[in-house]
């Protein structure tokens, strides 16, 4: 008898994982928030706006809609879109949860759904992580997905002249992006420092022997940087904007290892749009609701299957460690394999790339990390939950009043992750600035890097994402428990 795997994400991790599980002979229920399958990676502008090159921007869109079309027509797949799952509910004696999920666009008529199989597989990605720093509130500020996005998906600037700052290989694509619709990019700005990006990316180079995909995107971003005229510096950030009402200027500061502005190193540019990304945070709430542990810097917690702590819980894709889309792939498939009940070790080719998958992982992680000199950036009055509109100043008071650093009595005292994104954007800083003094006179000699740096932990939440109270009447009404 088949099993019936359930699959909650509709990115490469997601696709992947569905489509081994199928080719292992399993029952597959794909669930994706999205309107189309594909993720972040693969969103595309439609159809319907005519555009003459509607794939000019970006990557891997012939294979991604090749993956879809084989789901969503497969006798054995049952695709469920613009489906919003809002609780995970595990049984008291074991097995696999139960999904509960809205069906239909926010803001109309959605109707509940309950999935229950034998195996779940996590696939819900990240988003963006920014660092705050003064100014970062300011219309004119994006992240780097955000610019991203609006570039592949309306063909939107998000400014004529920009600046890209933070850390990571991501920055290079959303520097393409930009530039191919038309942007002035005057600099991508890396954290960290070029010895350290040298030391990691070149050391034990036949580690890498499986990604010539990403070695060939890499020399695309390159001699895209080159055509356009953008400069890449590294150990430089902008760690302040200013403007009347929108972003005008740019701060750019040199930094040393530590990620703290050297003295007399800063310059102002005047510029449109600063788009900013200091890596990601994993979209880890529903694996949390499901039992699955996590690690230090709030990464799930998986086994060499992809198998987390929870029964009947598998996980793949950035959820359980930032590698890209090519990762997310490899992850996902050894992760529906198992899922569907066999054993993914067993493909030797599959187990190298697996392999090559978790050493790729942890290098960027190295090459990449968030520096503890980032807490030196904001000042009192930056406002650290854009929410709620706290800011340093007001959650230093809020810790000075309570016993010990506990979060929770901050949080209560000025709302610091109360409001509608519920953390997701405060969170890991609220976390990282709790861990050390908040005193304006403390040195930047005396930040030590505090847990929570990377990513927060979050509390179980019994819903996972906004639901009307009509819906929860609905519930009611309809005979659900």
């Amino acid at each position: 008898m088949s099993r019936h795997v359930v699959v909650i994400g509709g990115g490469p991790a997601g696709t992947a994982a569905a489509e081994s599980a199928l080719r292992y002979g399993a029952t597959v229920t794909l669930i994706d928030s999205n309107e189309e399958l594909g993720g972040q990676y693969n969103r595309r502008i439609p159809a319907a706006y005519g555009v003459r090159r509607p794939l000019s921007i970006g990557h891997g869109y012939v294979a991604a809609d090749r993956l879809a079309r084989l789901l969503i027509d497969h006798p054995r797949c049952e695709y469920l879109s613009l489906a919003s799952v809002y609780q995970i509910e595990r049984h008291h004696e074991g097995g696999c949860p139960a999904v509960r999920l809205l069906l239909g666009a926010e803001g109309d008529r959605r109707t509940h759904r309950v999935v229950q199989g034998d195996a779940l597989v996590l696939a819900t990605g990240a988003y963006d992580r920014v660092c705050p720093f003064p100014g970062w509130d300011l219309p004119g500020v994006y992240t780097g997905g955000a610019a991203q996005t609006l570039a592949k998906t309306q063909r939107v600037l998000v400014g004529k002249s920009v600046l890209l700052s933070g850390t990571g290989p991501f920055l290079l694509p959303v520097a393409q992006s930009l530039a191919v619709g038309g942007a002035d990019v005057l600099a991508v700005l890396e954290a960290n420092p070029g010895r350290r990006l040298a030391r990691q990316w070149a050391a034990r180079p036949w580690q890498l022997r499986h990604s010539a995909g990403k070695a060939a995107e890499l020399i695309e971003y390159i001699a895209c940087g080159v055509r356009h005229r953008i400069p890449l510096r590294t150990a430089h950030a902008v760690v302040a904007v200013a403007g009347n009402g929108r972003v005008e200027q740019a701060t750019v500061a040199r930094l040393d290892e530590n990620w703290t502005p050297i003295p007399g190193s800063h310059a102002t540019v005047a510029v449109d749009a600063v788009a900013v990304s200091h890596g990601f945070t994993p979209q880890h709430e529903l694996a949390v609701a499901a039992g699955a542990r996590l690690d230090a810097d709030g990464f799930v917690r998986v086994d060499h299957t992809q198998r987390t702590g929870a029964d009947a819980v598998w996980a793949a894709g950035e959820i359980t460690g930032i590698g890209g889309s090519q990762v997310a792939a490899v992850e996902g498939a050894v992760a529906g394999i198992a899922a569907a009940g066999a054993d993914p070790t067993a493909d030797r080719a599959l187990r190298a790339r697996h392999r090559t998958a978790e050493q790729f992982v942890a290098r960027l992680a190295a090459a990449h990390p968030i520096r503890p000199g980032v807490l030196t950036w904001a000042r009192p009055e930056t406002v650290i939950c854009r929410c709620e509109g706290t800011t340093r100043g007001e959650l230093a008071a809020a810790w000075a009043r309570a016993a010990g650093d506990s979060y929770r009595p901050a949080k209560l005292a000025t709302r610091a992750g109360l409001g509608p994104c519920q953390g997701r954007m405060c969170a890991a800083n609220v976390e990282a600035l709790r861990g050390r003094s908040c005193s304006d006179s403390a040195e930047p000699s005396a930040v030590t890097a505090p847990p929570g740096l990377a990513a927060a932990t979050p509390a179980w939440r019994p819903l996972a994402t906004p639901v009307r109270l009509r819906e929860l009447a609905d519930l009611d009404s309809e005979g659900h428990s």
